[in-house]
């Protein structure tokens, strides 16, 4: 009786024998229903033997077989297995988390309605010219074959993307699929508008968390059928089995967001390398701001680092980088930065005021006995939101009522301490009432679709100030804003985490890089009480080398 390994989604590192007469050699990699104790559930088969060690009345039938969906590839499997042994996590809960959760279920699952109807004839955005920087770094990608690392250093508004475009039409001339990567659901709209516009006639797919089941799992299948050509998507998408795959882009690829948080707590970044290795196929790691590994890489020759160094557009150039001393107490904002506000609004130019903090305050704290207000399922602090009225913990996602009186002494004065993006918005509102002002959090986007809506009010000037955390940071290209202020940036120069000092330096240079990437100068202050640091004097000079 022919006998298969099946992998389940269990905290077991170990596979499960089950009898099964009609299966067929190519049914590797299929999905099949299993019985499980009392239960039926889904697993994917990862191999065939004729005989098993157990005994054999403790080997089970299996079930159905399905072979709707063509089979995980070789390359795959052998990605799940890597993931499995280096992040030490059972192959599994591997295998079966990378599956969509509609291909997860005991009950088939039915692809969701296509719109009928004819589309639009698509309009192709012709390529720009390229300058000299572009045009050499873009030859030299182009003439990679196998395997290779990059890492693309370029200062922010250098025109990484047109890179990735180039790259993207070159290899979908040669038949190939591409996977890009981004680190944010927010930055794939735009993304998606931009490869969408420039290759009118391929298959585009995005994926990421947001998508319903069945929305998720029909264009996995397009990816995985080799129908969707290019494939856009977030960490989770480094999985997607892709049988044409000769292209990996990763953009942003410093950013923490890559890396998994829970469950098997991987980072996509480093698992498109694995995969390129396996694929044999460029990978390119794009960024203005690269980690400290992927930098130490390319200095030891492991990564082929290739830069550019100035601007795209022809006249503009990075951002004048000013510090600002700290404002008076209980103030948000200093004089100077009040005045280039003000400037701004003048000259009806655009301004962005950054700080990572969400919600009202970052600590309720009682000025009697010294309480401050903590999360009861985790070690974080809660954070106050005025509007909502109530404390929320950015960490585990725990909420509170704001309490009337202390808990510990019975004070009835508990006083919010320090800044967020909520009392940054009113302090503004309270100073530039004529302004039309914008906050930007995940308090206020809610939905993929509110991410659209700001695109669009900003980029018809309907917006004097945005207000916003990191999500404003990177990637966005906004032609009127020509002046970002960063506020409360000193508190990662007391962080116990080791890198809090090269994330400030990303964020800052990150989001230094959204003014003046036009024809108008742009200008960034930074509010500080430790000008002399090492880390601002690299920010002034944009010296990513030498930070």
């Amino acid at each position: 009786m022919p006998i298969i390994e099946v992998a389940l989604d269990v905290p077991l590192n170990r596979l499960f024998d089950y009898e099964a007469p009609d299966v067929l050699p190519d049914d590797i990699g299929r999905r099949v229903k299993v019985p499980f104790g009392k239960r039926e559930v889904v697993g994917l088969i990862l191999g065939l033997k004729s005989d098993t060690s157990h005994p054999a009345e403790k080997i089970r039938p299996a079930g159905d077989i399905w072979r709707d969906v063509p089979p995980f590839g070789t390359e795959d499997l052998e990605l799940f297995r890597f993931c499995s042994q280096y992040y030490r996590y059972p192959l599994g809960s591997v295998v079966l988390g990378s599956l969509p959760p509609a291909l997860r279920k005991i009950t088939g699952w039915v692809p969701p309605k296509r719109r009928t109807g004819t589309p639009p004839p698509p309009l192709e955005t012709p390529s720009p010219p390229l300058t000299e920087e572009q045009r050499q770094v873009t030859d030299c990608l182009k003439s990679a074959r196998g395997f290779l690392p990059f890492l693309l250093h370029g200062v922010t508004g250098s025109g990484k993307t047109e890179v990735y475009l180039q790259l993207i039409g070159e290899a979908l001339s040669r038949g190939q699929q591409v996977l890009v990567l981004v680190p944010e659901i927010n930055l794939t709209p735009q993304l998606e508008h931009r490869f969408g516009n420039r290759f009118p006639h391929a298959k585009l797919v995005s994926l990421h968390s947001q998508l319903g089941e069945k929305e998720r799992a029909a264009r996995w299948l397009e990816a995985q059928q080799g129908l969707a050509q290019l494939v856009l998507g977030t960490r989770l998408a480094v999985f997607t089995p892709m049988p044409r795959l000769g292209l990996i882009i990763v953009d942003e690829e410093h950013d923490p967001s890559y890396k998994q948080q829970e469950g098997l707590r991987y980072s996509a970044r480093d698992l498109a390398l694995v995969r390129g290795r396996f694929r044999h196929v460029p990978v390119i790691l794009g960024s203005a701001t690269p980690s400290m590994e992927s930098w130490h890489n390319a200095s030891q020759d492991r990564y082929r680092l290739l830069e550019l160094t100035h601007r795209a557009v022809r006249g503009a150039r990075l951002p004048e980088v000013r510090l600002l001393p700290p404002p008076a107490r209980d103030e948000a904002f200093s004089v100077p930065l009040l005045d280039a506000l003000e400037k701004r609004l003048q000259r009806q130019e655009q301004s962005l005021v950054f700080i990572n903090r969400r919600g009202h305050a970052p600590v309720l704290l009682c000025d009697q006995c010294g309480w401050t207000a903590g999360c009861e399922r985790c070690s974080a602090r809660m954070v106050v939101h005025l509007r909502a009225r109530h404390l929320r913990c950015h960490h585990c996602g725990e909420n509170q009522s704001i309490p009337q009186r202390c808990p510990a002494c019975g004070n009835s004065h508990l006083v919010p301490i320090g800044e967020g993006t909520q009392n940054v918005e009113a302090q503004l509102r309270a100073r530039f009432p004529e302004a039309r002002l914008l906050r930007v959090d995940r308090d206020s986007l809610t939905k993929r679709e509110d991410w659209e809506d700001v695109r669009q009010a900003v980029e018809t000037l309907q917006v004097d100030i945005l207000v916003g955390t990191q999500m404003l940071a990177k990637g966005h290209d906004f032609p009127r804003l020509t002046l970002v202020a960063a506020l409360q940036v000193d508190g990662a120069l007391y962080s116990s985490d080791f890198r809090a000092g090269e994330r400030l330096f990303s964020q800052l240079m990150q989001v230094a890089g959204r003014a003046g990437r036009h024809n108008q100068p742009g200008e960034f202050l930074v509010q500080t009480a430790h000008p002399e640091h090492p880390l601002f004097e690299a920010l002034v000079q944009h010296d990513y080398p030498r930070f």
